[in-house]
């Protein structure tokens, strides 16, 4: 394809939002999703190559209109970025609200589907497309500081995009899951204890991620990277 087009879904903050500058910056032209305005507003002002729309993971049938608009307006998608992600305060599974458990699969796991269910048929069709699921080292360790409701979401998107990366191998379509390890963004804010300065100066940046999932992209379409960790240097992966 001559012009380069992306979809960011949860492109208003944090990985999302440095995803969508990296394409941007890279050439392509991006429209980023999300539930709030505000924040991509912010993301898209002063950037030609961006532009936005509400998008809800959790809602199938808005996020296939959000889908099916970026490609009547922009063209067909070279990229995919899921990036939608949530957690909660009360996350162990001794004081789990089941209402939130259900919440964080609803947008973790099967926002995942939702977007590569909507994004799919085009790619299968063109034969070409690269779907990024950014999912989470809680998604291939069941880490106890994620919670319970989180790392089970987190092993199923993991699970939703290696399984799609079969089934498309040869269709010409490719699918990668990045697990980031901790990431100095705003769900930090949704930990029991707050997170000291100190911690989060260790921390991966969201544009580290960012610059990760753009090397993914670059690649041409007879490579696959099905998955791929990065993590702070000081952070045990074990």
């Amino acid at each position: 394809m001559s012009q380069k087009n992306a979809v960011v879904i949860g492109g208003g903050t944090g990985i999302g939002a440095a995803v969508a500058v990296a394409l941007a910056e890279d050439g392509y032209r991006v429209r980023i999703g999300g539930r709030r305005e505000k924040p991509l507003k912010a993301v898209a002002e002063g950037r030609d190559a961006i532009d936005h729309a509400t998008a809800d993971v959790a809602d199938r049938e808005g996020v296939l209109g959000f889908i099916e608009a970026a490609e009547s307006d922009l063209g067909p998608l070279a990229v995919v970025v899921n990036c939608a992600g949530v957690n909660v305060v009360n996350r162990s599974l001794s004081n789990v609200d089941p209402a939130d458990w259900d919440r964080l699969m609803r947008i973790n796991a099967t926002g995942v589907f939702n977007v590569m269910h909507a994004a799919l048929p085009a790619m299968r069709a063109r034969q070409d497309g690269l779907i990024v699921n950014i999912s989470s080292i809680a998604g291939l360790r069941a880490l106890e500081l994620a919670g319970a409701p989180y790392v089970a979401s987190k092993f199923a998107a993991t699970a939703i995009g290696t399984y799609a990366g079969l089934e498309l191998a040869d269709e010409g379509v490719r699918v990668t899951n990045v697990y980031p390890g901790e990431v100095e963004t705003p769900i930090l804010d949704q930990r029991p204890e707050p997170v000291s300065a100190e911690r989060r100066a260790t921390m991966l940046q969201p544009e580290d991620v960012a610059a990760a999932v753009l090397m993914v992209a670059r690649l041409p379409a007879r490579a696959h990277v099905p998955d791929l960790t990065i993590k702070p240097t000081v952070q045990k992966f074990a």
